[in-house]
């Protein structure tokens, strides 16, 4: 598959073309560091609007290229640059010219060093995109070894796609470990004097004991199509979403898988209100999945 790194003509952080290596490194796969260029009106239908966007189309290449040279030479990167009206169009256009399977964007300028934050634009992709969208945390470092294990963040039968199945389909095409993680906040009365400790603990543990015997089974259900070894069952648990996501361990070579939400359109990526709380604290790398078309 090729892999699209995406950047805008006023930002080439290196963080997206980070996570695109590992995952290269990981796949065997092409990267194409692409530069959207935004404007307003066709080429040919402005004279200096062309002469302005030749300019800034040469200054970010120029400054992708001293990005990319800063990488390995075991990563087969490509540097493109497109036009278009608007980053997302953009970069949708690039998947269809290439036939990339795959796009990935950085957080956030204003989020939180090491989380994964969506921004204007990144929001806007990640509703839209009819292939993965993979987000590298902000300041996302360099890491010379591939992607270890992926993490199928699972929410039950509400999922609107079959993460568990594509989760273990990714991780064989990969040749990488896989663990299911559930995350649940306590309801805040639990902290407030109003519920037992011990109440709270069964309840929280009853919770578990349904999500894992579910995902067990749906696990079961998926090794009829995928072989798969075996994959962990992890619960995290908390009184806010960063406690719960923070309440499992996470390596330096993991990457979160959410599903798209069954109330988005079909064949694209569509967060829910609790993925969407789970991806804004994520210490690693996250994929959104898009919902397929059935």
């Amino acid at each position: 598959m090729t892999i699209i790194a995406g950047f805008s003509s006023s930002r080439q952080g290196s963080a997206p073309l980070n996570l695109a290596a590992q995952l290269a490194r990981t796949t065997g796969e092409k990267v194409i560091a692409a530069v959207v260029v935004e404007r307003s009106r066709p080429p040919g239908a402005d004279r200096l609007e062309d002469e302005y966007q030749r300019y800034v189309s040469t200054q970010a290449t120029q400054s992708l290229e001293r990005v990319v040279s800063g990488l390995s030479e075991d990563v087969d990167v490509s540097v493109v640059v497109h036009q278009s009206t608007s980053i997302p169009q953009g970069l949708t256009e690039l998947v269809d010219d290439y036939g990339a399977e795959l796009v990935v964007v950085g957080s956030s300028s204003s989020g939180l060093l090491g989380r994964v934050t969506l921004g204007s634009v990144t929001e806007r992709l990640v509703h839209t995109a009819a292939v993965p969208v993979a987000i590298a945390p902000r300041g996302y470092p360099r890491s010379p070894a591939p992607i270890q294990r992926l993490t199928a963040a699972y929410g039950g039968p509400a999922d609107g796609v079959d993460l568990i199945e594509s989760a273990a389909a990714l991780a064989k095409k990969w040749a990488v470990r896989m663990r299911i993680a559930s995350f649940t906040v306590r309801p805040a009365a639990m902290f407030g004097g109003s519920i037992e400790r011990g109440a709270e603990d069964l309840i929280v543990q009853r919770w578990s004991r349904r999500v894992r015997e579910d995902a067990l089974k749906r696990l079961d259900d998926a090794r009829a199509r995928v072989a798969v070894p075996d994959v962990d069952v992890v619960i995290g648990a908390g009184i806010e979403w960063r406690d719960a996501v923070d309440d499992i361990p996470w390596g330096t070579r993991d990457m979160l898988l959410l599903g798209s939400g069954a109330a988005g359109p079909m064949a694209q990526v569509f967060l829910g209100s609790a993925a969407s709380k789970i991806l804004r604290h994520a210490p690693v790398p996250a994929m959104i999945l898009p919902r397929e078309q059935t």
